[in-house]
C-alpha cells in the first residue's frame, strides 16, 4: 500500500523531476581491494539508479522526487529519511508490507572491477509497484520522467512503468535509462520485447554498448543510436566507456570523450551522469554542452566511494571542466 500522505520537501511548488523504480540501501566496504569475506566494515548509502538520479537532480537545484517503494522495515525508515535530507520529495514512496526493503553489496577493486550483489528476496517492493498506485497527474505535470527498464521486468511494475510512461506525454522530456542488468531477467531477448515498447514513449534514451544491444540489437554506438532515433528517440546516447560517448540528435551527432579521472568506485558514475543530463536539458544547453557537463558528472563520483552522496553540485562539475580543460 502506499505511504500517507506526508508534508512535501517542496511544498506546493510543481515537481520538475520525477523518476521511478529501483530504490534500496547500499551497504559498501569501508576497506578497497578486498573480496567481501575479508572486508570488516560496511559504510550505509543510499541506493538504486533512479533514486540517485533524482538525488543528482535536487544537487542542482532541481525540485525532484521518486516514484517507488520501500518495506516496512528500518531500512525503509532509513531511506525516507535520506530522500528527506537529498532534499527529495517522498511523497510518492509506498510501503510494501510483505517484502524487505532491497540491500546492495559491492567489493571496489579500482579501477574497473566492481561486483554487485543484489538482496530483493523474495521480491523488492519497487516491483511491487502497481498502476492503480500512480499519480499520473503529477507525473504529466513534470518537466521530466525518468524511468528504467529495470521496472519492467517483473510484474506488477512492468504494467506500472508503462502506464507511467504512457502518462508522460505532456513533460518536456521521458527518459528511459537502458539499464540492463542480467540478473534481473530470463533472458536478453524477454527484455528486448519489453525495452522495445517503452521506446514508443521515451523521446530520449541513455545507456552503454551492452544495454543498446539489449534494446535494440545493435551493440555499434552509431547503429544503435539510428535505430534508437527510427524508434522515435530524438536524444540517442550511447556510453562506450574508456572510449567516451556519442549523442545523436536533430542537429547531428556529438562524440566526447571522458573527464580523467582516478577511479575510486565507477558504480555511481552513471547515476551523475543521469542527473547532469536531466539538468543539461532542463537548462536548454546543447547537446555537447549536456554530455561534457555529464561526463564530468560522472568522472567526479567515479573518483568517490559513495553514489548518492558523492552526487556533485554545479559548481562542482564547473570545477571538473577547467581541470579537464587544463590537462588538455
Amino acid at each position: 500500500m502506499l505511504a500517507p500522505k506526508r508534508q512535501a520537501v517542496h511544498g506546493d511548488r510543481p515537481i520538475e523531476v520525477i523518476t521511478m523504480g529501483r530504490v534500496g540501501v547500499d551497504l559498501y566496504p569501508a576497506q578497497t581491494g578486498v573480496p567481501i569475506p575479508e572486508v570488516t566494515s560496511f559504510n550505509k548509502y543510499l541506493g538504486g539508479s533512479p533514486t540517485n538520479v533524482a538525488v543528482a537532480a535536487a544537487r542542482y537545484g532541481r525540485r525532484s522526487a521518486v516514484v517507488t517503494k520501500v518495506g516496512d522495515d528500518p531500512f525503509g525508515t532509513y531511506v525516507r529519511r535520506a530522500l528527506a535530507e537529498f532534499g527529495v520529495d517522498d511523497r510518492f514512496v509506498g510501503t510494501d508490507l510483505d517484502n524487505p526493503t532491497p540491500l546492495t553489496l559491492c567489493e571496489v577493486f579500482p579501477p574497473d572491477d566492481f561486483p554487485l550483489y543484489f538482496y530483493r528476496y523474495p521480491k523488492a517492493p519497487d516491483l511491487n509497484l502497481e498502476a492503480a498506485e500512480l499519480d499520473t497527474e503529477a507525473i504529466a505535470a513534470a518537466d521530466v520522467f525518468w524511468a528504467t527498464v529495470t521496472g519492467l521486468c517483473a510484474e506488477p511494475s512492468r504494467s506500472a512503468t508503462l502506464a507511467a510512461l504512457e502518462s508522460s506525454g505532456p513533460c518536456r522530456h521521458t527518459i528511459l535509462d537502458l539499464d540492463w542488468r542480467p540478473m534481473f531477467w530470463d533472458s536478453p531477448d524477454e527484455a528486448h520485447q519489453w525495452v522495445d515498447r517503452a521506446l514508443d514513449f521515451a523521446d530520449v534514451a541513455v545507456g552503454n554498448r551492452d544495454e543498446v544491444e539489449v534494446a535494440v540489437g545493435a551493440r555499434d554506438p552509431r547503429e544503435a543510436a539510428k535505430r534508437l532515433r527510427d524508434k522515435g528517440v530524438r536524444l540517442a546516447i550511447v556510453k562506450q566507456g574508456p572510449e567516451g560517448v556519442l549523442a545523436v540528435d536533430d542537429s547531428g551527432e556529438v562524440e566526447l570523450p571522458p573527464a580523467p579521472v582516478e577511479v575510486v568506485n565507477g558504480l555511481g558514475a552513471g547515476d551523475a551522469f543521469g542527473g547532469a543530463l536531466v539538468h543539461g536539458l532542463l537548462s536548454g544547453l546543447d547537446t555537447a554542452d549536456i554530455i561534457a557537463r555529464a561526463n564530468a558528472a560522472g568522472a567526479i563520483v567515479a573518483g568517490r566511494l559513495a553514489c548518492s552522496s558523492a552526487m556533485p553540485t554545479g559548481a562542482e562539475v564547473d570545477a571538473k571542466l577547467r581541470e579537464a580543460a587544463d590537462a588538455r
